[in-house]
């Protein structure tokens, strides 16, 4: 991995910058210019329809626009983007879309219906890792022309069967669902590509800013259109540029060479601490921490040892310290910010109870566990706490650390006793995480439905929750929805093989005069085009 460091810093601005005023020299950055580091060593593609990783979804989200968006200062909340309105018909299976007028992509080309059709279709044909976000509501390659069509300034969707209008409008916020000008794209396509090679390279949106350049592993460069239908981004230009460190980032940060950075630790953001000059943001992310116990080993299926481990995790003493700033506690497979999710966490470390819940399961003490834990250090640290906890009730956890690929092929195989592990969701709906702690249509090892991860430890929730996550994507009133996932979860967090323990928080740092940036929380992505200085 090609590591940029504070010497070669320079000589990446000036690669990146070829034109333009050589900003190393100077002490703060210019007024009209966000810099900002990160780690941005995750982006596989830049091209909206296969961009499946937090930095490019962060990127694409301040050049290309979908239909319906979320609005950043109104967390959760569908605005319209670039549909003005849109409807679904009585029987729920025919949405329609009507495309605002005079917006107008990069290129200068007029924003139109067929754009937007064509942007959708594009992405099941081209059939990238994200795909599966709009192919879910029965749309394939054989059948998208006619699933999707345009007239005028209308888009039509129909999809396969009556889903909840909400689950399908918070799918279309998605980055996959970005709008592309596609007389351009098509123009730049080779052997049949659909222009993929040439969107890792160029952005063709009607987003606030237009790509200028982009390295991998070193940086991109983002310039403001003037005329932006939303009104023009106050920050004319934005740097990023991939410094993975974080206490690389904290020097940078301290002496003025960046605005924001992105990569810190709870040590380096504790190093700010009375320095006025710059101001720390708390934010959630959509990563949830949780232990699955395998129902094929009967001591773990027991409901007295599931909830006895419930009251034996230390979840304020590790949020406090080892996991600080870094994950908050979270006791819900819903993320907060998601449609649904829970904020009451009931457990807290109680081992007296917990002592008496073992004690009533009949199960003979101690009970021998194989805990299976990826070779890295946040996670042995709580596997560490955890084996000090569980000790104090009869339960001796057994490390089995391995790396995380060999820690994932033995979940995925039903092989471990108890893993902990975490999940991040994929769209920002709850259906993304209902439909695998909360659903296991097929339990047997034939299945082989590892998608599911109430499969992978072999936990069959019953034909009552089964039947109510089948419920929830299809229920049409959305308070209605609402609560059936708050029930769902509360379910899940009581009586199920999952022990839910942390969310991720994310801790972006700033020079004083930043203000207005998103870092996008659980469901959206980072905006840009909101910040000031």
């Amino acid at each position: 991995m090609h590591h940029t460091h504070g010497f070669g810093r320079a000589a990446v601005l000036a690669v990146l910058m070829a034109g333009t005023a050589p900003m190393a020299l100077l002490a703060e950055t210019p007024a009209d210019t966000l810099v900002v580091a990160d780690a941005i060593d995750d982006i596989v593609s830049i091209d909206p329809h296969e961009a499946f990783e937090f930095s490019g979804v962060d990127l694409n989200n301040n050049v290309y626009d979908t239909l319906i968006e979320l609005d950043p200062t109104r967390p959760g909340e569908l605005v319209p983007g670039l549909a003005e309105s849109w409807a679904v018909s009585d029987d729920g299976m025919t949405y329609t879309f009507k495309v605002k007028s005079g917006i107008t992509f990069s290129s200068g080309n007029p924003l139109t219906a067929e754009d937007a059709a064509l942007s959708l279709r594009r992405v099941v044909k081209l059939n990238k890792t994200p795909a599966f976000i709009l192919t879910q509501f029965g749309l394939t390659p054989e059948n998208v022309d006619q699933m999707v069509t345009f007239e005028g300034d209308t888009v039509t969707l129909k999809t396969d069967k009556a889903y909840a209008p909400s689950f399908v409008y918070n799918c279309l916020t998605a980055g996959v669902a970005n709008i592309v000008d596609i007389k351009t794209v098509m123009a730049n396509e080779v052997d049949g590509d659909m222009g993929n090679a040439w969107l890792k390279a160029n952005s063709a949106g009607t987003g606030a800013y237009v790509l200028k350049s982009f390295k991998p592993n070193e940086g991109y460069v983002l310039e403001a259109r003037t005329g932006h239908w939303r009104g023009d981004a106050p920050i004319k230009n934005v740097f990023m540029q991939h410094v993975p460190e974080g206490a690389t980032q904290r020097l940078l940060l301290e002496k003025g060479d960046i605005d924001i950075g992105r990569e810190l630790t709870p040590t380096d953001i504790a190093g700010f601490e009375g320095n006025a000059d710059i101001k720390v943001q708390n934010d959630v992310g959509g990563q949830i921490y949780y232990l699955a116990l395998n129902q094929k080993k009967a001591e773990l299926a027991n409901p007295k040892v599931q909830q006895a481990m419930r009251y034996a995790v230390d979840y304020a003493g590790m949020a406090d310290s080892i996991l600080k700033g870094q994950w908050v506690v979270h006791q819900a497979f819903l993320p907060q910010g998601f449609l649904g999710a829970l904020t009451e966490d009931p457990y807290a470390l109680d081992l007296e109870k917990a002592k008496a819940l073992m004690a009533e399961s009949g199960v003979t003490l101690p009970l021998e566990v194989k805990f299976t834990v990826r070779n890295n250090q946040e996670r042995l640290d709580i596997a560490t706490s955890l084996q000090n906890t569980f000790a104090q009730v009869g339960i001796n956890l057994v490390l089995d650390v391995g790396d995380g690929a060999t820690g994932l092929e033995i979940y995925r195989g039903r092989q471990h006793e108890m893993t902990l592990q975490t999940w991040g969701p994929d769209y920002p709906d709850p259906h993304t995480n209902a439909s695998t702690f909360a659903s296991n249509p097929d339990n047997s090892d034939e299945a082989k439905a590892t998608g599911y991860l109430a499969w992978r430890t072999a936990w069959d929730p019953g034909a009552e929750i089964n039947a109510a996550t089948d419920a929830a994507v299809v229920e049409k009133d959305t308070e209605k929805r609402k609560a059936m996932y708050e029930d769902l979860q509360a379910k899940v967090r009581d009586n199920s093989a999952f022990v839910f323990m942390f969310q991720q928080a994310r801790q972006d740092a700033m020079r004083a005069n930043v203000s207005g940036f998103h870092a996008g929380g659980a469901t959206d992505s980072a905006s840009y085009w909101t910040v000031t200085k």
